[in-house]
């Protein structure tokens, strides 16, 4: 039975990365790998995942009103297809978080999705909300504050290092916009005092 996947975690753990890799094991044993990421993630090269490491690669670029399980269905015309891999799920609408349930379920396609958790103002995106709720298997991905303690929370920053406390969920940007921050230290700079 193929299986919906949810890696998650806080800014700079490795998602991309890790969803590279995996990419290229399926190729490497002669699979066929289908990749998906935001259209809304401009930072780089439209289309494509990109890691911080430097490993990138093509994909399709999936905007709100993209039908996940019609491309796939589409692209299954062309060839054969051994998993479905999603970059910035956070993005994902229910809709879309649904449709790749489908993709799992109905065409037995493996689908594994990488994504944020919550945003900047510690908030469930729409899409992580979702593939918490819905998927097979939940792994997070781990990293580290400042401190060295395990990091889970995304603080957003302004060009003078100063934490962001308002704004529209959606920002995106990089170690330029966003820390990742323990609890504790994430409280502690946007001021929350309890």
């Amino acid at each position: 039975m193929a299986k919906l996947f949810f890696y998650y975690s806080a800014m700079n753990a490795g998602k991309s990365t890790t969803l590279l890799q995996a990419s290229f094991n399926y190729r490497e044993r002669g699979m066929n790998t289908m990749l998906f990421t935001a259209a809304i993630d401009n930072r780089a090269k439209a289309g494509a995942i990109n890691s911080r490491i430097g490993l990138s690669e093509e994909a399709h670029a999936f905007a709100a009103d993209t039908d996940l399980f019609h491309a796939v269905t589409m692209e299954l015309k062309k060839r054969p297809l051994h998993c479905v891999l999603v970059d910035e799920a956070q993005f994902l609408s229910k809709d879309q978080v649904f449709q790749l349930a489908a993709v799992a379920d109905t065409l037995k396609i493996p689908t594994i999705c990488y994504g944020l958790r919550t945003d900047f103002q510690a908030n469930p995106f729409e899409g992580s909300k979702w593939l918490l709720a819905v998927a097979d298997e939940l792994i997070e991905l781990k990293t580290i504050c400042t401190c060295g303690s395990k990091a889970t929370m995304n603080l957003r920053i302004d060009e003078h290092g100063n934490a962001v406390r308002q704004g529209q969920s959606i920002e995106i940007g990089g170690n330029d916009r966003y820390i990742a921050l323990c609890r504790k230290h994430f409280m502690e700079k946007i001021g929350w005092s309890g």
